[in-house]
Parts: structure tokens; C-alpha cells; sequence
């Protein structure tokens, strides 16, 4: 007889079918719940996360001439802000995902959603205040850093590994969707950022009130045993953190330098329909590609995604409108299958919670945006400087071609000699 060890079992709870010595019984438990759709909670904090980003992206895109404007500094200064508080959010998610994991996970969004509000309440007495506008971002990058992994680990918390795909995609696809619409609802009432606040305040209100109202998470879904906050890493999945830092690292390069290059290539119109292009068009790839993509191999998905993600970058060097839209649909087929089999690699090779496990993948997209910042700026600056920014693009297609193998033979390397 063969026995299992105890997180096969505390795994077997969590999914919530059993791998008895039956096959047939185990079988068509797992059938049943592969084929049931999303509950009636799901799909409500699908239509809230959606809501919450389009409250987010309202905002965000315009943040820095807001900065500029209230605080009377250059956008050097800025920069270092912006740049401390998107450090702050990646770098504090795996101690507010433990923190989900203890309150529970109702509770964790409840609180995000009212951090929020918070938020946009204080963008909008503050402004005439600098302090009040620097805290109200912090507060704004503090709901996120709770919200994220709360979100995400709802999602999944009683799903099995086959229904893990459609609901991970669900939600990535309703964040997405948040993403694109928020500009335009920004731009709006960019015009006066009082109504817009108040807006986003009136949001987060009604999200608050539907968060309450929201299902709790089944005790059963629960961790056994609570880490304590100092051990937040403990059990992470290494290849799946490493490939989502690296990922992020090139994915961050399109989204960051990608408007620069085209200021005085394309109009901006064109430029900000083709961005909304981009996140639309992984709201409609990523549930359509969700069930092959959690059946293939990881090498395989991580060859696929970054072929997409280097064909993007090629398209990007010509520099014209239809070059921008070819790249834009490579990225956007990349980034939806890496993105989404990068969180699956991490739930199956990881030892905890899935808010937990979460909460590890924030501080790689983390680390990822900050190499980008670094290294893809500086990189950047030397093609600016020789007058040959396409080549810029070429070099990080060149990078999606040859790191991603390099880090799978490595970890492949390490995993032998461990």
C-alpha cells in the first residue's frame, strides 16, 4: 500500500474530491467538478474586480501630471514617488496575502475596497495639499496590495486543478477589461480631477457595499496551519517565480517604452485605441486558450508566450501604425498564455495557501517591473542616445528568445543538484 503524504491530502481538502483507491469514483468526481461553471460569487467579484480597476486605471495613467500639478516638482521627483509606491504594493503582497490568508478572505477584500475609497476620498480634499496627495497614492497602492491576492485566491479557493484555468482566465479577463475602460472613463472627467475623485469615491462605495454582501469562502478551503508573517516566502514554486520576473521584466518594457517611441511616429488617438486594443484583446484570447493552456507542458507554454511576446517586438521596430497593431496582437496572445500558466505552474508547485501563493507571484511581477524600470531604461537611453531606438526592439526580441530557455536549464540545473 502506498501512502500519501499529508499535503497530498491537505491539497485532496482543498479541491474538495478525494483520490481514493476507487479510480472510477475518483474519476467521476473530478469529471463533475471539471464540468461545473463559475458560482454566483464568483462571477459577482468578477463584475467587482472589473469595477475596481476601471476605478484604478481612471486615475493611474494620469498620475504623474497629477503629481506635477499638485506637488509643484519636477518629473524626476516624481518618478522616484511613483516609483516607491509601485515598489511598495509588489513589495508588501505576500505580508498582506498572509494577512488574507489569517482575516479571511471576504473580510481582506471588504477592507481593500474601504482603503480605497479612502483613497479617492483623500485625492479629493487634498488638493491643495501635497501630504494629503502622497498618502492618498500610498493608500490607493495599499488597497491594491491587499485586494489582488484576496481576489485571486477567492476565485480558486474551492476550485479543483481542471477548473483552476477557466477561473483564473475569468478573472484575468474581467481585470483586463477594468484596465481598458478606465482611461477612457478618466479621460473623461480629466478635465476636473474634483468630479472625477468624487466619481471614483462613489465607486469604491458601491463596491464596498457589494463586497459585504458577498459569500464568505468555505472554512474547508482554509489552510490547516497559518504560516507566521516572517516565513511569507516559505514554500515558494522557484521556476514560476523566476519565469514571472522575467516575463514581467520584458512585458514591462512594451508597456513603459513603447508610448515614448511612438510620440512622434503615430498620433496619440491611434496610439490609445491600439493600447485598448491590447487589453481587450486579452480579455477575449486568454478564456479561449484557458483549458489548453493549463493541459501543456510548461516549456511548451513558456516557448509559445515568448515567440509571441519577440514577433510583438520585431513588429514594434517599424515604428508604424500597422507595425504597433501586428505587435500589439502578439503580445497580447504572449502575455495571456504566460500570465496564466505562470500563476498555474505556482498553485501546482507550491506548498501553501493559493492567496499566499499569490501574494509570491505579486513580489515577482514586482521585481520583473523594477529590472524593466532599470535595465530596460538604461538600455533604452543608450539606443536613444545613438539615434537607433528600433534597434532597442529588436534587442529585447533578442531577449525573448534567448532567456527563457536559459532560465529553464538553469532551474532544470538546480533542481539536480538540490
Amino acid at each position: 500500500m502506498v501512502r500519501r503524504p499529508v499535503l497530498c491530502r491537505g491539497v485532496e481538502r482543498e479541491l474538495g474530491w478525494s483520490m481514493g483507491t476507487g479510480a472510477s469514483r475518483g474519476t467521476g468526481t473530478r469529471r463533475r467538478s471539471a464540468g461545473r461553471g463559475l458560482t454566483g460569487a464568483q462571477r459577482a467579484l468578477l463584475v467587482g474586480g472589473c469595477l475596481v480597476n476601471i476605478g484604478t486605471f481612471a486615475v493611474y495613467p494620469y498620475l504623474a501630471v497629477l503629481l506635477r500639478d499638485r506637488l509643484g516638482v519636477g518629473m524626476a521627483q516624481v518618478g522616484v514617488v511613483l516609483g516607491v509606491a509601485t515598489l511598495v504594493q509588489f513589495a508588501s503582497a505576500p505580508l498582506t496575502a498572509a494577512f488574507a490568508e489569517r482575516i479571511g478572505l471576504k473580510r481582506c477584500l471588504l477592507l481593500a475596497t474601504s482603503v480605497y475609497g479612502l483613497g479617492a476620498v483623500t485625492y479629493l480634499v487634498g488638493a491643495e495639499d501635497p501630504a494629503l496627495t502622497v498618502l492618498a497614492l500610498f493608500l490607493g497602492c495599499g488597497a491594491g496590495a491587499l485586494y489582488s491576492p484576496a481576489y485571486r485566491g477567492y476565485l480558486v479557493h474551492s476550485a479543483t486543478a481542471e477548473q483552476r484555468p477557466k477561473a483564473l482566465s475569468a478573472g484575468n479577463a474581467a481585470g483586463n477589461l477594468g484596465i481598458a475602460l478606465g482611461p477612457v472613463v478618466g479621460a473623461v472627467f480629466l478635465h476636473d480631477p474634483g468630479r472625477l475623485f468624487a466619481m471614483t469615491t462613489a465607486l469604491y462605495a458601491v463596491l464596498a457595499v457589494g463586497h459585504f454582501f458577498l459569500r464568505p469562502e468555505s472554512a474547508a478551503a482554509s489552510p490547516a496551519r497559518v504560516e507566521p508573517f516572517r516565513r511569507v516566502l516559505k514554500g515558494l514554486a522557484g521556476l514560476p517565480f523566476a519565469v514571472t520576473v522575467l516575463t514581467h521584466y520584458l512585458y514591462m518594457q512594451f508597456y513603459q517604452y513603447l508610448s515614448p517611441f511612438a510620440e512622434d511616429r503615430v498620433p496619440t488617438a491611434v496610439y490609445g485605441v491600439v493600447m485598448m486594443g491590447y487589453s481587450l484583446a486579452v480579455v477575449a484570447v486568454q478564456p479561449l486558450v484557458a483549458r489548453r493552456v493549463g493541459r501543456v507542458g510548461y516549456p511548451s507554454a513558456v516557448a509559445v508566450g515568448s515567440c509571441c511576446m519577440a514577433l510583438g517586438m520585431v513588429a514594434f521596430a517599424g515604428g508604424r501604425v500597422v507595425g504597433l497593431a501586428a505587435g500589439v496582437a502578439a503580445m497580447a496572445v504572449g502575455t495571456a498564455v504566460l500570465f496564466l500558466k505562470n500563476d498555474l505552474e505556482a498553485l501546482a508547485g507550491s506548498t501553501r495557501s493559493a492567496t499566499v501563493t499569490f501574494g509570491q507571484q505579486r513580489l515577482a511581477v514586482g521585481v520583473g517591473s523594477l529590472l524593466s524600470g532599470v535595465v530596460g531604461g538604461a538600455v533604452y537611453g543608450l539606443f536613444e542616445r545613438a539615434e537607433l531606438l528600433p534597434g532597442f526592439w529588436l534587442a529585447v526580441a533578442a531577449q525573448c528568445l534567448l532567456l527563457p530557455p536559459l532560465v529553464l536549464v538553469v532551474a532544470r540545473r538546480l533542481s539536480r543538484t538540490g
